[in-house]
């Protein structure tokens, strides 16, 4: 039975339709994804289902006592007090009284008639039981309840607020846009934590790494219509081209079809003869049917200002380090940057990126080592804060100082036409800047920069509310860059698409230099530790060796070797005889991971059927649980091959 069902539910902002008759439901244990385009009215459906907005028509029915928490999308302002507080707030007035209790109790107070008061109040809203599952929480997602909220990263703050959802035990949970602000590893413990969660799920993202690996279902909002989609992301991707082809092939045969009555009604006389009425009513019931269509959206047009080519050095650093107070952000890191380059910065919230960027750009000076810049720079810089932005200006005064005309690649076009291609209509370009959603923001900053020439490109977190066909559109852009690229991203994806090289925070200020993006990067570092920019690495798929009778006829493998990789010569190899038990573990080796690649590849096959989450729900889940644990041996295996390879002098 589903938890909810929308029932021809119809909602209306303004003469926008967000909601047309919409119907859908929710199971139990779902993991569903919710997509659409920035403004097509996703949050506005939490809304409806949390009970915050009312439809205009149909019916929302949820099952009785349906229990639903919302993780918001931006943490909340007026949020104080310690985890503790912010995580017994999820238990409503009970998780204030037991707050208040846990408080007494920490400070050793002696008011006794306050404590007592307290209890008494606990025991008449079985508050014992609800105490036990703060505990509980706190200790499921690592968090110390003893920490003022304000003083936490804006990941740990994240993860509070999922800990304030979870408390309440809810039977449905609505995630909004998750991963904004999130590093990369604390996306990643999210993706874990929520694929072992057992309640339903219902979530907005535009991160494509954490939809495939979580949805089961995709939901989507186009044109006020809400249509599901049957399987993963993927499967998704080729059942919208499909469905998007036949639409845009059955409006072609309609046009073309209107035309010629559209014709035949000009020629005049035929028409008001009494026998071809009815083909005057036929035509009329097209016109109504052609007004009421819901036409393809438009696709953003996003181009790219090329100043002149800057000089082929951008920026070559030697030993370079920056402190801050007590604390080095960046330590002996020594690198070479040409034009061209397309770089990922990735790193913990907090560790530095932001001043690594500042650095490279010239802009900080280093606290010691030499640093030297190319030359004929012009740098369009967007910030995470979308800071260039004046909230109390109009839209199109944003663009080129509020100049009538930008002249885009030699041609002047105007400011409303060159806004539209960014998908604002003159409406919305006429409205002030605060009354933009997240992702406008971000398209306007985007038009904003892409105004002017530049050769070099600097992005600072530029995904966070972006949907996924302006992320596609704004990478396509950036590949064909002949600029540089500087690229500071926690979205995965976004990194595998753009990054050709990346400069990782290791830790204690080191910055690893690497070839290749973000999985370019996790492969070298599962197959070399901490250790794996000083050497040659093993790839994702190595070829075995014909002898040991797995995958003769491949192709040979190449070493992977990261940008400031330095091979050690022969002589300086460490030898060291394996004992029998290793030299047996590394004989078994490559069949282990034959197998586990076998399996890897079924897996896959297996799950590309749409059909099997609606008819093997359980089967789905355990399916993608094993090849999350496949992936996993995996990489532990050429872990482990690589240490006994060299141990044994190979």
């Amino acid at each position: 039975m589903p938890l909810l069902t929308f029932k021809d539910v119809s909602l209306n902002l303004g003469s926008t339709a967000l909601l047309d008759h919409a119907s859908f439901g929710v199971e139990p244990g779902e993991r569903l994804a919710l997509l659409g385009r920035n403004g097509a009215g996703k949050s506005t459906l939490f809304k409806v289902i949390t009970g915050e907005q009312k439809c205009d028509d149909g019916e929302v029915v949820r099952i009785p006592g349906l229990r639903v928490a919302q993780m918001p999308q931006e943490v909340p302002q007026d949020l104080a007090g310690t985890v503790y507080d912010v995580v017994a707030d999820g238990l409503g007035d009970v998780g204030k009284l037991i707050a208040q209790y846990h408080h007494i109790l920490e400070a050793g107070a002696e008011d006794l008639d306050a404590l007592a008061r307290v209890q008494t109040a606990l025991e008449a809203k079985d508050g014992w039981t609800l105490e036990s599952r703060i505990e509980a929480v706190l200790s499921r997602l690592n968090l110390d309840g003893s920490a003022p909220f304000s003083s936490l990263s804006g990941g740990v703050k994240r993860r509070t607020l999922l800990g304030r959802a979870l408390v309440a035990e809810p039977e449905l949970l609505l995630l909004d846009e998750p991963t904004n602000h999130l590093d990369i590893d604390s996306i990643r413990w999210l993706e874990d934590f929520l694929r072992e969660w057992n309640g339903a799920l219902l979530f907005i993202t535009h991160d494509r790494a954490f939809l495939r690996r979580l949805a089961t279902s995709i939901i989507e909002i186009d044109r006020g219509l809400l249509r599901r989609w049957s399987g993963n992301y993927d499967e998704y991707l080729k059942q919208k081209a499909d469905a998007l082809h036949a639409e845009d092939k059955q409006n072609t045969v309609f046009d073309k079809r209107l035309a010629q009555e559209e014709a035949w009604i000009r020629r005049g006389i035929e028409a008001r003869r009494t026998r071809d009425q009815g083909r005057v009513q036929r035509l009329l019931a097209m016109r109504d049917q052609y007004a009421q269509r819901r036409n393809l959206p438009g696709e953003a047009n996003l181009v790219l200002q090329e100043a002149d080519r800057s000089g082929r050095l951008v920026a070559d650093l030697k030993h370079v380090s920056f402190a801050r107070g007590e604390r080095t952000l960046v330590r002996n890191l020594s690198t070479t940057l040409v034009r061209g380059d397309k770089v990922g910065i990735i790193g913990p919230n907090g560790a530095g990126k932001t001043t690594l960027l500042s650095l490279l750009l010239g802009t900080l000076a280093p606290t010691h080592g030499t640093l030297k810049q190319g030359t004929k720079q012009q740098i369009a810089y967007f910030d995470q804060l979308r800071a260039q932005l004046d909230d109390d200006k109009a839209v199109f005064e944003n663009i080129g100082d509020g100049k009538e005309f930008v002249e885009v690649n030699g041609a002047r076009k105007h400011v409303m036409g060159y806004l539209q291609d960014f998908l604002f209509t003159p409406d919305r370009a006429r409205s002030p800047a605060k009354a933009l959603s997240g992702g406008e923001r971000s398209r306007l900053l985007l038009a904003r920069l892409f105004a002017l020439p530049s050769n070099i490109i600097v992005l600072d977190e530029p995904t966070n509310d972006l949907d996924v066909e302006t992320l596609d559109l704004l990478e396509e852009l950036l590949v064909d860059y002949q600029g540089t690229v500087l690229l500071v991203s926690h979205d995965r994806e976004f990194l595998d698409n753009v990054a050709t090289r990346c400069l990782v925070f290791e830790g204690d200020g080191r910055v690893g230099d690497y070839v290749g993006g973000y999985r370019d990067w996790l492969r070298q570092v599962s197959a070399g530790g901490a250790a794996a920019p000083a050497r040659a690495v093993i790839p994702a798929r190595v070829v075995i060796p014909a002898k040991a009778g797995i995958q003769k006829d491949a192709a040979p493998a190449k070493a992977v070797i990261p940008a400031t990789a330095v091979i050690p010569a022969k002589a300086g190899i460490q030898k060291s005889v394996l004992s029998g038990k290793d030299q047996r573990e590394l004989a078994e080796l490559p069949r282990k991971i034959e197998k586990l690649e076998s399996e890897q590849s079924k897996l896959h096959e297996q799950l590309g059927d749409a059909g099997l989450y609606t008819r093997e729900r359980e089967k789905a889940r355990a399916m993608q649980d094993r090849l999350a644990e496949i992936e996993r041996e995996l990489a532990e295996s050429y872990r482990r091959w690589e240490l006994l390879e060299e141990q044994r002098g190979a």
